[in-house]
């Protein structure tokens, strides 16, 4: 295979999600047959990066994604996780081999166009295929579960609420806040433009201002109610204006980095199957993430508010999926129509995300 022909792969392959645009992956084109992903995590810094969950996710959609992406060149990609490499940095072997006769896969025709919604969308129903449809997407080892009901929707109306009092209160959280908008932009090659965040003009000038620091921040939320805006605007709203709000579960535990990748190919599965639905989606990590340290009896932050609100709010979400407390979770999203966001985050180019000759 030419280099031009890798390169191309992974230059579909790039639009793979991730958690605020991170990107937590660089290539390195090792063989004519062999492309090395070394992945990277953010769970020193980045408080929804839990033990490096959410970027292994992320690897697991790239990787995904390459495979598609390969499949439109008549290739099968298949990918191993090599020995001895750390949790934080692992690096995936991917090889390549052609495999004359094979049909692209019909995921790839949406692979650019699959896109965050973050504002309301039509409360328009799910069809009975569209719902068989992302049923399916995950593959074995995972369920859908679907919340579509106005009831059900005002449920999650209301746990989103809750979760993000303590996402938009929680000091630890500030700086991710901080650091992953890029202001006056309708596209960001390596965050979220403020444009695409969901909030109204006005809403957004405030917001920059406040969060230049933590003391504003503190000081909005606790004498002129700062988070009751972005709260109405980014959550409780959208919650309601949506088609459904789905909760992939995974039949066992994930205990290991390996699941994790497994759990965020399934992932890119139902997203990609719910563009080619005509539906836009909108992931809602935020709940499964806090749920994840409270299962781990781990803390979130140095304020015991913020750990308590976070065990009150495991066990509001454990009701509305009628689980059981240490029922693993592994993401949560709203699905629904609406017109083509207007802004959106976009990719680095491939070549920025080369390592090696």
């Amino acid at each position: 295979m030419s280099r031009d022909l890798l390169l191309a792969i992974l230059d579909l392959a790039r639009w793979a999600p991730s958690g605020d645009n991170t990107q937590p992956w660089r290539f390195e084109i090792v063989a004519p047959d062999r492309i090395a992903i070394h992945g990277f995590d953010t769970r020193t810094h980045v408080i929804y990066d839990f033990d490096g969950h959410a970027s292994q996710m992320a690897h697991g959609a790239l990787l995904e994604t390459l495979r598609i992406a390969a499949s439109t060149h008549a290739l099968e990609a298949s990918w191993s996780l090599r020995p001895g490499t750390p949790d934080s940095a692992p690096i995936y072997d991917v090889l390549l081999r052609a495999a004359p006769g094979l049909t692209p896969d019909p995921l790839a025709a949406v692979i650019r166009q699959r896109v965050v919604q973050r504002r309301p969308m039509r409360t328009t129903p799910l069809t009975a295929a569209q719902r068989r449809s992302l049923a399916d997407a995950p593959g074995p080892g995972f369920t859908v579960q679907l919340f579509e009901s106005t009831p059900q929707r005002l449920q999650v109306a209301r746990l989103l609420w809750q979760n993000a009092g303590l996402r938009l209160t929680c000091p630890e959280a500030y700086p991710v806040h901080r650091d992953i908008i890029e202001w006056n932009a309708r596209f960001s090659k390596d965050r979220i433009p403020d444009q695409a965040v969901g909030v109204d003009p006005m809403t957004a000038k405030l917001m920059h201002w406040v969060m230049q620091s933590w003391e504003r921040v503190d000081f909005f939320n606790r004498y002129l109610l700062g988070t009751v805006a972005p709260r109405i605007q980014l959550d409780f709203l959208p919650a309601l204006a949506c088609a459904a709000h789905l909760l992939m579960r995974p039949g066992q535990a994930l205990a290991s980095p390996a699941d994790y990748v497994r759990a965020g190919i399934a992932l890119q599965r139902v997203w990609l199957t719910a563009a080619t639905n005509g539906l836009y989606l909108q992931p809602e990590m935020t709940p499964v993430i806090f749920r994840w340290y409270v299962q781990a009896g781990r803390p979130i932050s140095a304020l015991p508010a913020i750990n308590r609100g976070a065990r009150s709010l495991a066990a509001r979400f454990d009701a509305l999926a009628g689980a059981e407390a240490d029922a693993p979770f592994a993401f949560f999203c709203r699905v629904g129509n609406s017109s083509e966001p207007a802004a959106r985050s976009i990719r680095k180019e491939v070549g920025e995300l080369l390592i090696g000759s």
